[in-house]
């Protein structure tokens, strides 16, 4: 066996092939009714000892933790555990000696529990994912995915793998069924089962009852900081200290006990900050008044599916117990992302009602931070290349809490003043009146500047009296969370970092994550609310739906985890492109030659020939490129976007719109791309395609470079790529059936204040479902808003052109609704479905009839945490994720819903994430395998690739064309700073109600009208 092949499946079989390199016995010994694993040769198999590493159960320690009969495996060690200790610990986390899985100083705590694990400052480390302990180890093994676990056995809980579920099914049928929030119909039958674990732990429904009361401080203070200091202090007095191991808050108005407390309990808190030694003579009084108490049986006839309990409202406990489970929860490891932001690694959990069992769901996460050290550093480091003062970007001045060097005072940054120490005065009693910054610091501290002309002052004060100081005497705190949009190169980080193989995170939940939030080995307040957790990954039933038939008008896809690729095939329907120009965009120095890009466009039309697209034999029409300036004379690039415009509008004087532009870009930016998009889009009806020629001319890149081009051309002109044999379109075609997707995207951080939200609608005109145009809108953006609310007029929209082209009005509507959170589906049938229904009405008329479809509401979730991991490397695929297909409907479920988790598509890095559907509304009757199958199904349409995706194509192009309105928007959305006053609450209204006024008169009337019945935005 070669020995690539020996490296490359880590922890299995070694029997089926010799030791790798550095690794043990390939499989090792695994563990037998004695719950040993390979104890006796101190380490775990060879992907897991690497080259060198220590042994993931601690060599010397006892049983595995798989089995942990005698206590788990990687608490041993030497002088374990290691996930509490600081000292090198269990051989886990040691990697080539690196540090301690715990080794900080008790680092800040994720949901404000207080104290937590320390967030590994340890100096040698983390082992965890940079040694070679863990996770590079080259162990024997015969070539394939690692799995987590898979030595162990897993088995489905008897509430899964008995008869119960079909009992549940069978009671709900006697009941009165609405169609608003759908009980479940049935599970799912069709596919291969499979059996999986997910990152969900059993936990037991404490008796109760739980006590839950009011927290009041006087005097009030609205200041989060403030208020967690004193919760933190609280805990520190001898009146609360007795009650600590069962009280859990949320440092803010909330606290929950596990006994009565005693009433009145008002609590004198002398306050002082963290960095002093004691009280400087300010206090509050903490007022704990009980409120109600909380039947913690009412969840358990919940979860038991009981028809009464259909309507309880769980709230209230679920709250109360993810305040007590949160108490402990904390982050660990530091990764840095750029020269402003490090990616903190930590740990999500959140209780979760299922079939008779409560679940808590724990993952791995991370979090972006602002990089701690002196601030005057960072500025220069941050600073721009104009020569002004530096400055920050709103969001990243309000992410930074600083310590001050010359008090030791902590403080939050207010604003980053205009001008610097030596140029900033302020009214000072103390020195006689109007005195400089600078002068100031050195009468009263004996402090001279080292930059007293070249940063700008910082205002750590309060909206009534501002503070300056120098930026040089203040520290970025560590632990600073970063409330902005990270750029291009820092999200690529993050992807980086995060990006751990499922193994490696499945680990990383159990051996790092439960320690680390007190749930195993159980810390206080557990015990003292009766709540016990279960370290053991749930396990439950899965299957893998079969891929549909992908259909060319010539060639073969041979489908295959989930992708395919299309050499050699023709588009179903070609489109016909009558005339195209080509533009080559010549931003700086261009040095690609003319003759380059000849051929490239030479190739590109030979592709669109071959792959069916009809288009003149001649060569397109080159446009001379426009004048651009030089972006330190023109930063936000108005002058070339306007002399781009110009130079198309001179050529449309003489020349007959084109039917595309093909536009070539040295790199795409924040303003000359969607400039582009916006003149063509709204102002001129063009349609334009773009290349990045850098990617374009890259010789070993280019075929599938312009394969993947001429999927947008085509679709974007109206033809149809490809189709799905009829059979796999049953469930759509059996009736005149429309789908359509929505999606709401707000303003980032980095955006004017009052810039609009923007609202997509999306609709198949096809039977085919390949050809979606979409309807967009702006709308006021509030943070608590995510409705939309012109729905019934782009339905009305949506529906007028299905009309058009298909004579008719569809029967059925399916509607996939995006980017909505659990929290807000009754909000999506309280707003939203009756502007649908007002958009059917307003169909009927004498020529009509009365109109009204059948509809459906399916929400696509995209933001939870739950991960499945394979049981048997046969279901895995090379990366040790589940394969395109696998679909969980039992087990972490809802106990009423009508939900499930798909993964449709194949992942590509790290672990796979799928996609959480819930039928929040149905007239349709669908069944368990017609929403399941056909999601799964009708994922392979997706126009712009040729692989199956994580969301349904309809609610994937509604946040296309989200996506798509941000360019007519762009000045509104990027390259903003905030002016450094301080504004009052009423300007700060006016002022965005006036922005938002400027951005309704930049949108006009939106997309101009030649583009509106296309795919313009794919």
């Amino acid at each position: 066996m070669s020995d690539r092949n020996q490296r490359g499946r880590g922890q299995h079989r070694g029997s089926r092939g010799s030791p790798g390199r550095g690794g043990s016995r390939g499989r090792g010994s695994p563990m037998g009714t004695g719950g040993r694993f390979d104890e006796s040769r101190g380490g775990s198999p060879g992907s897991e000892r690497g080259r060198g590493g220590s042994g993931f159960d601690g060599g010397r320690g006892g049983p595995s933790f798989h089995r942990g009969r005698g206590g788990p495996g990687y608490d041993r060690g030497r002088g374990g555990p290691g996930a509490d200790r600081g000292y090198g610990g269990a051989g886990f986390d040691r990697g080539r000696g690196g540090a301690g899985f715990d080794r900080g100083r008790g680092g800040p705590s994720t949901y404000g529990s207080h104290g937590g694990a320390g967030f590994d400052r340890g100096r040698g480390g983390p082992g965890f994912d940079r040694g070679r302990g863990f996770d590079r180890g080259r162990g024997g093994g015969r070539g394939g995915p690692v799995i987590y676990a898979e030595n162990t056995l897993a088995e489905l809980p008897d509430r899964l793998a008995d008869d119960a579920q079909e009992k549940l099914i069978a009671s709900f049928k006697s009941l009165n069924v609405q169609p608003d929030r759908p009980l479940r119909p049935g599970y799912g039958t069709l596919g291969d089962p499979i059996t999986l674990r997910a990152n969900f732990f059993p936990v037991r429904v404490p008796k109760g009852p739980i006590y839950d009361y009011k927290v009041e401080i006087s005097p009030k203070t609205d200041i989060n900081r403030v208020r967690s200091r004193i919760f933190e202090l609280l805990e520190l007095s001898p009146l609360c200290q007795p009650h600590l191991p069962y009280i859990a808050h949320d440092r803010n108005k909330r606290l929950v006990s596990g006994r009565k407390l005693p009433q009145p309990l008002d609590i004198e808190v002398p306050f002082y900050e963290d960095h002093e030694s004691g009280p400087s003579g300010d206090s509050y009084n903490v007022s704990i008044e009980f409120f109600r108490e909380i039947d913690t049986q009412q969840l358990t006839r919940y979860l038991n599916a009981e028809a009464e309990s259909r309507d309880f409202d769980i709230l209230p406990v679920i709250s109360a117990l993810n305040l007590v489970l949160q108490q402990h929860a904390s982050r660990n490891g530091i990764d840095s992302l750029g020269s402003q932001i490090d990616g903190w690694k930590g740990f999500f959990l959140s209780v979760r009602p299922t079939f008779k069992q409560l679940m808590l769901n724990v993952n791995f996460c991370m979090t972006a931070f602002v990089k701690p050290g002196n601030l005057a550093q960072r500025l220069f480091q941050w600073q721009d290349s104009t020569g002004a003062l530096p400055t920050l970007s709103e969001e990243m001045t309000n992410s930074i809490k600083v310590r001050t060097r010359h008090l030791g005072h902590k403080k939050r940054i207010k604003a980053i003043g205009a001008t610097s120490a030596r140029r900033t005065r302020f009214d000072c009693e103390e020195f006689g009146g109007k005195i400089l910054v600078e002068d100031y610091f050195k009468r009263k501290y004996n402090l001279k500047l080292d930059y007293p002309d070249e940063l700008p002052v910082i205002d750590i004060g309060s909206k009534k009296k501002p503070s300056w100081v120098p930026a040089e005497l203040c520290d970025i705190e560590v632990g600073n969370a970063y409330r902005g949009r990270l750029d291009g190169n820092e999200t690529a980080q993050m992807i980086k970092h995060a990006c751990k193989p499922p193994r490696v995170n499945a680990e990383a939940i159990v051996s790092r994550g439960l320690p680390i939030l007190g749930i195993s080995p159980a810390q206080e307040p557990l015990s003292g609310f009766d709540v016990s957790i279960d370290p053991t990954m749930a396990v439950v039933p899965g299957r893998e739906l079969p891929h549909p038939i992908v259909k060319y008008k010539a060639g073969r896809a041979d489908v295959k985890n989930g992708s395919w690729n299309i050499l050699g095939v023709k588009f179903q329907q070609g489109a016909t492109i009558t005339s195209w120009w080509v533009m080559v965009v010549k931003d700086g120095h261009n040095e690609f030659s003319d003759s380059q890009v000849e051929g490239l466009v030479q190739g590109f039309v030979t592709k669109l020939k071959k792959n069916g697209v009809n288009i003149p034999t001649e060569m397109p029409r080159s446009i001379p490129p426009p004048f651009f300036p030089h972006p330190g004379s023109d930063p936000s690039r108005k002058l070339a976007l306007k002399n781009f415009k110009a130079t198309l509008e001179g050529e449309l004087k003489t020349q007959k719109k084109p039917t595309l532009i093909l536009v070539l870009l040295k790199k795409r930016d924040n303003y000359i791309y969607p400039g582009i998009k916006r003149i063509c889009d709204v102002e001129l009806g063009i349609h334009t395609v773009h290349m990045q020629l850098g990617t374009a001319l890259n010789e070993r890149k280019q075929d599938q470079y312009l394969s993947n081009v001429a999927l947008k051309v085509n679709t974007k002109l109206g033809g149809m790529n490809h189709f799905l044999e009829p059979n796999a379109m049953n469930w759509l075609t059996k009736k005149k059936t429309m789908v359509v997707g929505i999606d709401v995207t707000h303003p980032g951080p980095g955006s004017r204040d009052g810039t609009p939200s923007i609202a997509a609608v999306v609709a198949n005109v096809d039977d085919n479902f390949v050809q979606f145009p979409a309807s967009l809108r702006i709308q006021q953006h509030s943070k608590s808003k995510e409705m939309l609310d012109e729905l019934k007029d782009m339905l009305i929209q949506r529906l007028v052109l299905y009309e058009k082209k298909n004579k008719c009005l569809p029967d059925r509507i399916f509607v996939y609704r995006d980017g909505v959170s659990e929290g807000q589906f009754d909000t999506v049938l309280k707003e939203e479905l009756p502007q649908a229904l007002e958009a059917f009405k307003a169909l009927s008329t004498k020529t009509r009839g009365s109109y009204r479809p059948s509809l459906s509401i399916i929400i696509c979730g995209k933001r939870h945490h739950a991960r499945f991991y394979p049981t048997d490397s046969e279901y895995a695929d090379r990366n040790g994720n589940t394969r395109p297909g696998t679909v969980v409907d039992k087990g972490v479920t809802g106990v009423f819903d009508f939900d499930f988790y798909l993964q449709a598509h194949a992942g590509i890095q790290g672990s796979v994430k799928a996609t959480h559907y819930i039928v929040v509304y149905d007239e349709n009757g669908l069944t368990a395998d017609d929403i399941q199958q056909g999601t799964h199904t009708a994922s392979y349409l997706y126009a712009r690739a040729t692989k199956a995706v994580s969301l349904i194509p309809a609610a994937y192009y509604a946040d296309l064309a989200c996506e798509r309105g941000r360019c007519y928007l762009n000045d509104f959305l990027v390259g903003h700073k905030p002016s450094t006053a301080r504004k009052r609450p009423e300007d700060k209204k006016k002022e965005a109600d006036r922005v938002f006024g400027l951005a309704k008169d930049a949108w006009g009337q939106g997309l101009h009208k030649d583009m509106r019945e296309s795919m313009f935005y794919i």
